[in-house]
């Protein structure tokens, strides 16, 4: 057993240990601490390094020359069977390359932008895994699409290159500069990787040529990317070497990035490392870490177990090489000689018609003709001093047939070989079967013929999900979360870009390659929907999305919307129970009605009733408040004549008392005027007499 003196010694080497490499995780330049020696000793072992592996694969780029120039039906001058002989290039591998392009590109990129799945892993009772895999399938096929600028493009192109040459890498990596995650192409020629390497990830050493110019090195060295040293003027490639090139002064530096091993700590252990060199002069530029604290794997003890490096680098590959080698092989290895030999029979059979039309011969010097070139005109006849017997004789031509209809057999057949190789029928190309070809059998025919395309999209779907795991790994170190929210503009988890908890795995949709087997397919689910074992809302979803429907969520009504299901259909015997519940509810509201409609009823009765009584009372009243009135009015009317009546008396009393004032006034006067008129007679008579009356 350890002492304690031991055990605190080793655990203060662990905890050194630690100390170093996290210093070593945590510089831009590890250069800038190691000494000169030991540089120059770095970068010589990374250059012999390179150099090895560039030659185990020395064969393989003289065939990648050779399948681009014949892809491209480079037109080389010909000297044999004569100077300007024909030199047709039949485009068999163009045409294999720009249909497989065709098919895969907007199957791998649709129009409706959701290029990047992501996979529940495990149960998801409360649907919270699923949302989580729609928010991160949404903002990485944002990063794809509209962030990463050149990622469609470089896709494009990789699904052009893939069928030619068989194998295409990609660098993803986060770019500090423009603070953005960044997936590129790099060329297959610019990726040297030993030929016998299982894979990239067991490498020992991947290396890229970057070419830079003099004004970009001098940057990265005044921005401290680079260590500060002197490189010299730059040499071209050997293998690119021309006036043109050798002349130019923009002739870039080949700088070799390399992600190899090496024991900085020198604890026995080699570390993943990315140590960036200028190939002629074997001059260190940069070394960084190639691992992170999360990669550093320690026991229970806090010892050193293993680190795992941080890969850059995706492999596309096309079809495996069966000779076991690295680099995959495409179509430009599979269709290159037959496309050769289908290239040498067109120019056999060219080339035969030419010696048939214009033929040549022998002249026999009996013949008396001016010697050197002559040339006739259309309709032209010229005179010669000769007998037609000896033109005859003297004018011997060459024996030269017609074209061979064997070569031309030999030909179609070998093209047919291809076309089947690389399935390119007719039927994949937009051609019509037969009028009486069943539908039945043209679907197996485009189905069978898939077969190569399917097994090549399932390796470019591997290498898909692979790029796109290395991006989901960079947003969880550097995404930034506002950003994130405001993409996708709703409510995001902390840990969405967790990869402890297992729960979302980004990856391709790995569906069928065409539109059409899409559509059938959802064709067929739609058809299942009537058993109830299936989803509706699900059916209906991938329906749209064989369709490409633009923004098909927004089709959903509010409740699916919101929910994401469907309400459930009812139990019958639920169902049965409810509408007895239901009924018995109906017949107590109608009951219940019926007795607020009786109660109402006599309410309403009663209202009416004690109405009535109030009407009747009322006009009871007013009766006798007219008949009052009348009363009233007939008193007055009464009062009235009874007071005409005697004030007429009064007043005729008044006059008959008046009258008979006058009257006894007037026989007053009158008696007074007899009595005066008497006295007077009387005082006269006496002298008088009266007169009798």
């Amino acid at each position: 057993m350890m002492n304690m003196n031991e055990m605190l010694g080793n655990e203060g080497e662990a905890q050194s240990a630690d100390i170093n490499l996290r210093q070593l995780v945590e510089s831009k330049n590890i250069a800038e601490t190691i000494d000169e020696q030991k540089l120059t000793q770095i970068g010589s072992d990374c250059a012999k390094g390179f150099e090895y592996d560039l030659s185990t694969r020395s064969e393989w780029e003289n065939n990648l020359k050779d399948w681009t120039k014949l892809a491209l039906q480079v037109r080389e001058e010909k000297s044999w069977p004569w100077p300007k002989a024909a030199n047709v290039k039949y485009p068999l591998l163009s045409t294999a390359a720009m249909q497989f392009n065709a098919r895969a590109y907007p199957s791998l990129i649709p129009s409706n932008g959701d290029v990047v799945k992501v996979n529940v892993i495990g149960k998801d009772r409360d649907g919270m895994k699923l949302e989580r895999a729609k928010r991160i399938g949404m903002f990485m096929s944002y990063q794809v699409l509209y962030e990463m600028h050149c990622w469609e493009e470089d896709m494009d192109k990789l699904l052009m290159m893939l069928p030619i040459i068989g194998t295409v890498f990609k660098k993803t990596y986060y770019n500090p500069v423009i603070k953005q995650n960044v997936s590129e192409l790099v060329l297959p020629e610019n990726l040297v990787v030993n030929y016998w390497a299982k894979s990239l990830e067991s490498a020992e050493r991947v290396s890229e040529i970057i070419p830079l110019s003099k004004r970009l090195v001098k940057e990265k060295m005044m921005s401290k990317t680079y260590l500060d040293v002197e490189l010299g003027d730059p040499i071209p490639d050997p293998t690119q070497m021309t006036q043109a090139v050798a002349q130019d002064e923009a002739t870039p530096y080949q700088i070799i990035e390399q992600h190899t091993y090496l024991d900085l700590d020198e604890d026995g252990y080699a570390e993943p490392y990315v140590v960036t060199f200028e190939r002629t002069s074997g001059k260190v530029l940069r070394i960084v870490a190639r691992f992170d604290e999360d990669t550093i794997y320690t026991n229970e003890d806090g010892d050193l177990q293993r680190i795992e490096p941080i890969q850059y680098y995706t492999k596309f590959g096309f079809i495996p090489n069966p000779d076991g080698g690295f680099y995959d092989v495409g179509f430009g290895l599979l269709l290159g000689p037959l496309n050769e030999s289908v290239n040498t029979l067109i120019n056999q059979l060219i080339d035969a018609g030419t010696l048939s039309n214009l033929q040549g011969g022998f002249l026999g010097k009996g013949l008396k003709l001016k010697m050197g070139e002559s040339r006739w005109q259309p309709g032209e006849w010229k005179p010669v001093n000769s007998t037609a017997d000896d033109l005859r004789k003297q004018i011997v031509p060459l024996p030269a047939k017609e074209p061979s209809n064997v070569l031309f057999q030999l030909m179609g057949s070998l093209i047919t070989s291809g076309k089947e190789l690389a399935s390119v029928a007719e039927i994949f190309v937009g051609k019509m079967p037969g009028q009486n070809t069943p539908a039945t059998t043209t679907m197996a025919t485009i189905e069978q013929g898939m077969k190569v395309f399917t097994a090549v999209y399932k390796r470019v779907y591997r290498a898909l999900r692979s790029e796109f795991k290395k991006i989901y790994d960079l947003n969880r170190v550097y995404l930034d979360p506002n950003k994130y929210a405001a993409v996708i503009d709703t409510e995001v988890g902390p840990d969405d870009f967790d990869k402890e908890s297992y729960d979302v795995c980004p990856a391709a949709d790995p569906s069928t390659p065409t539109g059409t087997e899409k559509l059938m397919k959802a064709q067929g689910l739609l058809e299942l929907l009537p058993t109830g074992i299936l989803d509706p809302v699900e059916v209906i979803r991938r329906v749209l999305e064989a369709q490409e429907q633009p923004n098909y969520e927004r089709l959903f009504n509010q409740q699916i919307q919101q929910t994401g299901q469907m309400q459930p259909p009812p139990d019958p015997k639920l169902q049965e129970m409810e509408m007895k519940g239901q009924l018995e509810q109906q017949k107590i509201a109608l009951q219940a009605q019926e007795k607020e409609r009786a109660a109402m009823l006599a309410e309403r009765s009663q209202a009416v009733q004690l109405a009535m009584k109030t009407q009747e009372h009322n006009l009871k009243m007013q009766a006798d408040a007219q008949k009052a009135k009348l009363s009233a009015a007939e008193a007055i009317h009464k009062q009235r004549i009874f007071s005409v009546t005697e004030q007429a008396k009064v007043n005729q009393q008044l006059v008959h008392k008046e009258q008979a004032h006058r009257q006894s006034m007037a026989q007053q006067q009158e008696k007074a005027k007899l009595a005066s008129a008497a006295s007077k007679t009387s005082a006269t008579g006496g002298n008088k007499k009266s007169p009798k009356r």
